[in-house]
């Protein structure tokens, strides 16, 4: 969360400079705990990760959070983004319901559906992270920070498709209801085609 924090603190962010404590706090934490040596070096730290999340969610408003996840949602910058390039300059001459066809089945990944209305909806489920962990019994209802899970995770996947994809892209809406009807089930984000 420290790339989170720095993009927080530019100007052009929006975010007020009174609430920039409370996620500077929370980092300092988490670098005393365990040590500068660790700053920059990217490790999962759940409680740390959830404090940050949950701060995310109390403090800022929707379109701040999905404006900072947009530029640092997670996955970002995974070592697949050369893969990504080529395939964009490859295949920009297709239309973009072929490239999205294409990707799918080059990447071996989820086919998102091109809409009527400009957007792209994609249905989601990933086999790490928050899925990984409830198949393992460890979440037995969705977990307070959920939400702010999935909204970084958007952030993530709108990071893959712009790369591959040769387009713009906005977090429109994430739809996380169907984990409440089982916790395993896949969540639907709805990207906005800016560009």
């Amino acid at each position: 969360m420290t790339g989170m924090l720095k993009a927080m603190q530019k100007k052009k962010s929006g975010i007020p400079e009174d609430v920039l404590p409370i996620f500077e706090n929370i980092v300092q934490k988490h670098i005393d705990k365990l040590g500068p040596h660790l700053v920059g070096i990217k490790c999962f730290q759940p409680e740390w990760d959830d404090e940050f999340c949950q701060a995310m969610g109390e403090h800022l408003t929707k379109e701040q959070r999905f404006q900072l996840y947009e530029t640092n949602g997670s996955c970002n910058g995974t070592g697949a983004d050369k893969e990504r390039k080529a395939f964009a300059l490859e295949h920009t001459h297709l239309a973009l319901d072929e490239r999205m066809a294409l990707f799918a089945e080059t990447f071996d990944r989820w086919k998102p559906v091109l809409n009527d209305d400009n957007t792209l909806t994609l249905t989601f489920k990933c086999s790490h992270g928050y899925y990984k962990r409830a198949r393992e019994g460890k979440y037995t209802d969705p977990p307070p920070n959920v939400e702010g899970y999935f909204e970084r995770c958007a952030g993530g996947r709108l990071y893959e498709l712009q790369k591959a994809l040769g387009i713009k892209l906005k977090i429109k809406s994430i739809d996380i209801s169907p984990l409440n009807e089982n916790i395993n089930s896949p969540v639907v984000f709805i990207f906005e085609i800016v560009g």
